[in-house]
């Protein structure tokens, strides 16, 4: 679908057209700005964007390529550049771009996508409403299309933040299952990843537009095109900061999971030492051979109860050193803590 926005500066006037035939006569021509956007578009539609602009084969072929990078190249008199957009089913668990290519000339933009922008609804829409916008010139018509698509980083670059602290509660806490929670950890790692490789490719993109090394983009555009850039930049600044983060979680995934596997080995541990010398009195007493108090009727009962109050004497050690139930415990090491922290209160309350 071609849609096209001719506006005539000296009757400040805008026309929609649909061919590209049309606007041959209006093409460099400084009176007339021109913005021909391209929604998927067909081989038919390339030719005639060289014939009718002259733009070069090999930058139409990256325009229909889907996997390029971003980037801007420089031909005698128009730019050609790349810039990536979110999809709308992005999330942080999977981030994924769709390509925006498009032509600065010196009264026209051409934008060309394959799937649909809402960066270009919007500007599409505020054009409709206000024409002048268009009165700006073409380099101000590209801020505007950049902007919104840069604009949309910043809520999934925020969601990030609010995940992350949602997984570092859940890996503390031990909700979920480990392999789980160590898949949502990698996906989360792969798309902060992506985040960070589009954005800054992208920034050095706006950079170069915005800081006045093309004569296509006037010097009185340049604050606009600089504002657009700080807002990448610090998305991309703030995306370096989550893959810290990110690999913080699989630190602290790593940890909690080897804690817990003490604590399971400790419990393992104390069971076989309790049960250990419980099995000796058994093996012993079952032994067919004669030994102390087995002939007598109550010898069995005897036995249990010998048993008990070892089972008994050995929990009341370990949870004396702080092995078993430590919240309940009162080891020589929780008491000692105990009295510096209540001597250290009593101090400040001097001291005040």
């Amino acid at each position: 679908m071609i849609d096209i926005h001719l506006f005539q500066h000296d009757s400040r006037q805008l026309r929609r057209l649909s061919d590209l035939e049309q606007i041959r006569e209006f093409i460099d021509n400084p009176n007339f700005t021109i913005w021909v956007d391209l929604g998927a578009p067909t081989l038919e539609d390339d030719w005639l964007l060289h014939e009718v602009f002259g733009f070069h084969l090999l930058a139409l072929e990256d325009a229909r390529e889907t996997r390029n990078h971003p980037k801007i190249d420089v031909y005698p008199s128009y730019l050609f550049f790349i810039v990536h957009g979110i999809k709308q089913e992005t999330s942080s668990y999977n981030f994924v771009t769709k390509e925006l290519d498009g032509f600065l000339g010196s009264n026209y933009v051409v934008t060309y996508h394959l799937e649909g922008f809402s960066s270009i609804d919007s500007v599409r829409n505020l054009i409709t409403n206000s024409p002048a916008v268009m009165e700006k010139g073409a380099d101000h018509l590209l801020h505007q299309i950049l902007d919104g698509v840069v604009d949309l980083y910043i809520p999934v670059v925020e969601e990030f933040q609010e995940v992350i602290s949602e997984m570092e509660d859940r890996i503390v806490s031990q909700r979920g299952r480990n392999g789980e929670i160590l898949s949502e950890i990698m996906d989360l790692k792969r798309s902060v990843g992506r985040l960070i490789r589009i954005s800054s490719r992208q920034s050095s993109v706006l950079y170069r537009l915005a800081h006045g090394e093309f004569a296509l983009v006037r010097d009185q555009q340049l604050p606009f095109f600089r504002d657009v850039y700080d807002h990448l930049q610090r998305a991309s600044l703030i995306a370096e900061n989550y893959r810290d983060l990110v690999n913080g979680l699989m630190d602290i995934h790593f940890s909690v999971t080897a804690t817990k596997t003490n604590e399971v080995m400790k419990l393992l541990a104390i069971f076989s030492a309790i049960m250990l010398p419980l099995s000796v009195i058994a093996g012993i007493y079952g032994m067919n051979v004669r030994l102390p108090d087995a002939n007598s009727s109550d010898a069995f009962w005897h036995i249990i109860i010998g048993m008990g109050v070892f089972v008994i004497v050995l929990m009341a050690y370990f949870w004396r050193k702080g092995w078993i139930l430590p919240e309940l415990g009162i080891s020589k090491y929780s008491k000692r803590r105990r009295k510096e922290s209540n001597q250290r209160n009593l101090e400040n309350e001097g001291e005040y």
